[in-house]
């Protein structure tokens, strides 16, 4: 675990206190009668959509496995997907083990993950990177999501101000990507973020034209206003929506899910933990390293962080009650709100990686939701998810297509 500092880079054991403590919480999922042996039922039941066989883990050597599967659309993924985001660079800044980082990949697919979500703005580009040699040896059997949109120069790689979803960029973008992920489709492609000087209807009719040359397989929207997602899903359907939800943000529950339902589209969740909150390794005494994007966001404050604790209290003793860590009471809970929601929870370490995918094993009954959501709702979160300054790229709504 990467160890936390003050502002002059001098470790301090303090700083580290409620980090080490997740570790500590989440061990024992790695360790000979941990989370394996907890007495955890069958997987979630999810009407309409194929299930895994066999018992909770679906192994008979005591490894913990995702179960179940889920549709995005037409697109069928395992009911928990791995995030990469972070395996280029931590919350913390820190460079994780790239070799560490393709186990966990491949660990992922053999404990039944088949969806990887990742981007070229992730590294940039070193993300794909990574993901392409991990998923090599078993690129046909897994569903691979990256995104485009970002202003990314596309032989360097250089982060530049603004988005760009000019058709002639989303097909080169697409190009490097094909070349980084090694492989001759992009599963599923999400423009990133809705750029404002161009049609959705443009963004759309390029993404088709990869869809007709077997470029791009599926694709999606994220954070985009939902004006946009129904012209684009006009234009060709919309397999998923990628925005950010938990228990620590709730948004997309008031237009959001509700239009996804409508229109037949899957959601996944970024950030289903609430970057790391929800797993309980964060207090109030938790300061955050330099370059730390949690350091910017007002939820975490000083003023705001131990009203909001009180959910990390509830998932503690939803953890008790249902033998459980906490993360895995978060993302049992995203499960249970839909049966095609598919969150996507990151890690760059091989114990949280087994433990998020156990959460697939963990039963809520409708009452135990209607609970669960009671109890949330009566926590009023203090702060802003994100900066403004990055906010500001969310709820975007295209511009007109020729006047229409």
């Amino acid at each position: 675990m990467p160890e936390m500092t003050d502002k002059s880079g001098e470790h301090r054991p303090e700083m580290s206190r409620s980090l080490a403590a997740g570790v500590r919480r989440r061990a024992l999922v790695g360790v000979p009668g941990g989370l394996a042996a907890l007495p955890i039922l069958g997987a979630m039941p999810t009407p309409g959509f194929a299930q895994g066989a066999g018992s909770a883990t679906g192994r008979t050597d005591g490894a913990v496995r995702v179960g179940g599967r889920r549709r995005l659309g037409t697109l069928e993924v395992s009911s928990i997907g791995l995030g990469v985001q972070n395996m280029s660079r931590t919350y913390q800044t820190t460079i994780p083990s790239r070799p560490e980082m393709i186990n966990i990949i491949r660990t992922a697919f053999e404990r039944g993950v088949t969806f990887f979500d990742a981007a070229e703005a992730y590294g940039p580009h070193e993300v794909e990177r990574i993901l392409g040699e991990g998923a090599a040896p078993f690129r046909n059997q897994v569903v691979i999501a990256s995104k485009f949109g970002w202003n990314i120069d596309l032989q360097s790689g250089e982060r530049r101000p603004g988005l760009n979803s000019r058709p002639e960029h989303i097909r080169a973008a697409v190009e490097g990507m094909l070349r980084r992920l090694r492989t001759d489709r992009i599963d599923l492609l999400y423009q990133h973020r809705v750029d404002p000087q161009v049609p959705i209807e443009d963004v759309a009719g390029v993404v088709k034209d990869l869809r007709a040359e077997g470029k791009v397989l599926h694709w999606g929207l994220c954070e985009m206003g939902p004006n946009t997602l129904r012209r684009a899903h006009a234009e060709m359907p919309v397999s998923a929506v990628q925005n950010e939800y938990s228990m620590l943000w709730r948004g997309p529950e008031e237009v959001v899910i509700p239009l996804c339902e409508e229109l037949g589209i899957g959601f996944v969740p970024w950030s289903p933990l609430g970057v790391g909150f929800l797993t309980g390794s964060i207090d109030a005494q938790t300061s955050f390293a330099d370059g730390d994007i949690r350091e910017a966001e007002t939820r975490f404050s000083r003023e705001n962080l131990p009203n909001n604790l009180a959910l990390v209290a509830l998932l503690k003793r939803w953890g008790e009650r249902k033998q459980a860590t906490p993360g895995q009471v978060a993302l049992a809970w995203l499960l249970a709100q839909k049966p095609w929601i598919v969150p996507i929870p990151g890690t760059t370490q091989m114990p949280h990686m087994v433990e998020n995918i156990g959460a697939a094993a963990l039963t809520l009954t409708e009452a135990e939701v209607a609970e669960l959501n009671r109890s949330v709702t009566e926590i009023q979160i203090r702060g802003a998810r994100l900066p403004d300054a990055v906010l500001a790229f969310s709820n975007v709504e295209a511009p007109p297509k020729g006047g229409r």
